[in-house]
């Protein structure tokens, strides 16, 4: 029978194995870090690409008690001698700061506090250890308690385990980098970089009773910052060749997942939209959206494609990156969007503080956090860089015509001429002003596909006309037999008006789509949508882009 059940949002790997959730088996991870491991281990990777789950899994290898059939059948399993000598056989930390926040440092740090509180907890046998002493049982109960100091809770603990078991411990920290974008968005980045410094310093510098460490993160935050106090860490990225295909999933894997739940039809799309990451020589599509998508597939009915990974979390960068734009930036952002690539130094290695400071470093940061990914590296260090797939490509598209809005709704005199002329039913007017405001659009404007170009313009509109109280805009409703572009109502005027948009492939199509716009609101009958709103008047706009041109007609 075939495994139809998707682990959405689980991150524990016994949970996934025992309870029926279908795995990518991403296992031999473990040979390729015993075969190539330095002392502190390092991966960064962006969100939602399965660091969690590998962390988790790899506890599960290695920490003694283990159930050992949670291998079966897997790839490590095969590798009898690497089991036979690694499984099971290593006391193990294991803690993620990625819930780690606050407003104050002081929060912060009670959160780490009480994360280092909880794994001491795991352990209560130690308490009745004979091998422990009073003293070191005593030290037990302040971890155990919150009592003892954040920065060596770390090192005693593993200090306590290897004295119990008799053998080197194993420490996994996911999401390493959590504390210091809360702290630098809340302002107490410097306490929290020196925080961080003196856990890993104890923790992981000169630390005899420590085998390994293993740590995921989002940014390589630089080695001055946070790793000075470490010898070597081995740091694997986005960009190395290492370990690039442990995180995502291959092509194979993603085809081999649709097969087993008789969903291949659906490649092609699953290609276009989670496929498209680079890391190292590895394509890979984003592990939530293929997760989520099958989900969606197996269980609704509903075969659009979702944002799901945009979705899951903030899209603060994009925006950061809109509002620093100068126009050779916007018109590069057009050029992506287009399908083009653009060709950037980056600087893999920064603090958050560094990120912004320099206005070349937000595009080290969108390859970071996988907004871009590359075709191609050169020897001079520089990265051929492009959007990875149709879901990223959205919220650039988006967020582009969310800042072409904000421009225009900063000119005040602009915006009230265009809401007199949107009024007054005025198309020359209305027209005047929008082909004014879109001469200081982005070059996204002189290409792609009619897709994202309509989508363009009718989001332009949207966010002009959402810029004025009183008023109800709604964007594809339904009314009559289909759905007009934009339905706006004046509440206090009761006047109504119908805009539907269209996208001209060339200038001198402009007043024929234009055209075809106000005819299709009359043969859709549109106007049924303001049938219960007894409106005084209702007015229709057809309005027709090409590039930074428009035509308006009216009735």
């Amino acid at each position: 029978m075939k495994k139809k059940r998707m682990p959405i949002g689980i991150d524990n790997f016994s949970s996934i194995i025992t309870q029926g959730f279908y795995y990518v088996d991403k296992t031999g991870m473990i040979k390729e870090l015993l075969d190539n491991w330095g002392q502190v281990n390092l991966f960064t990777r962006p969100r939602r690409f399965g660091k969690s789950l590998n962390m988790s899994m790899l506890q599960h290898f290695f920490e003694i008690g283990t159930n050992i059939s949670l291998f079966e059948g897997l790839e490590i399993s095969k590798e009898t001698n690497l089991c036979d000598a690694f499984m099971g056989k290593f006391p193990v930390i294991s803690i993620t700061l990625k819930q780690v926040a606050g407003r104050t440092y002081q929060r912060a740090e009670d959160n780490i506090k009480n994360i280092l509180k909880l794994e001491a907890r795991r352990f209560p046998f130690l308490l009745e250890s004979d091998r422990l002493d009073e003293e070191d049982k005593e030290e037990l109960r302040e971890l155990r308690s919150g009592k003892s100091l954040v920065d060596s809770s770390l090192y005693s603990l593993s200090r306590l385990l290897c004295k119990h078991y008799g053998k080197r411990v194993i420490i996994l920290i996911d999401e390493y980098d959590a504390p210091l974008q809360r702290a630098y968005e809340n302002g107490y980045y410097d306490d929290m970089v020196k925080l961080i410094r003196q856990i890993f310093g104890y923790a992981l510098k000169s630390n005899e009773f420590l085998y390994f460490s293993v740590l995921t993160g989002c940014m390589r935050i630089s080695k001055e910052s946070i790793f000075s106090d470490l010898n070597n860490p081995v740091i694997h990225s986005i960009s190395d060749e290492q370990f690039d295909e442990w995180f995502g999933f291959t092509n194979a894997e993603m085809v081999r997942m649709l097969e087993d739940l008789d969903l291949l039809e659906y490649y092609e799309i699953t290609r276009e939209w989670y496929d498209g990451y680079r890391f190292g020589q590895q394509d890979v599509y984003c592990p939530w959206d293929a997760i989520n998508w099958c989900n969606q597939l197996l269980n609704t009915s509903d075969r659009v494609p979702q944002n799901f990974w945009v979705n899951s979390g903030g899209t603060d960068v994009i925006r950061q990156f809109a509002e620093q734009a100068d126009s050779m930036t916007r018109d590069q952002i057009g050029e992506l969007i287009e399908g083009k690539t653009v060709r950037k130094k980056l600087t893999q290695e920064l603090t958050y503080r560094d990120m912004m400071d320099q206005p070349e470093n937000i595009w080290s940061i969108l390859y970071t956090a996988g907004y871009l990914t590359y075709r191609k590296r050169f020897d001079d260090g520089s990265y051929e860089l492009r959007i990875p797939n149709r879901e990223v490509k959205n919220i650039f598209i988006a967020k582009v015509d969310a800042w072409f809005a904000a421009r225009v709704l900063e000119d005040e005199d602009g915006l009230q001429e265009f809401f007199s002329a949107f009024v007054a039913g005025d198309a020359e007017a209305l027209e005047d002003c929008l082909n004014y405001h879109l001469g200081e659009s982005v070059s996204y404007l002189d290409g792609g596909n009619y897709e994202d170009k309509e989508t363009f313009y009718h989001g332009l509109l949207l966010g002009m006309l959402n810029s004025r109280r009183g008023w109800e805009i709604k964007s594809n409703r339904e009314a009559g037999k289909g759905r007009p572009d934009i339905v706006a109502f004046h509440l206090r005027k009761k006047d109504a008006y119908i805009i539907e948009v269209k996208y001209a492939k060339e200038e001198s199509d402009l007043e024929a789509e234009a055209k075809d716009a106000l005819e299709q609101i009359d043969r859709q009958l549109y106007d049924q949508y303001f049938s219960t709103r007894k409106a005084k008047s209702v007015i229709h706009y057809g309005i027709a882009f090409c590039k930074k041109m428009c035509k308006v007609l009216t009735e």
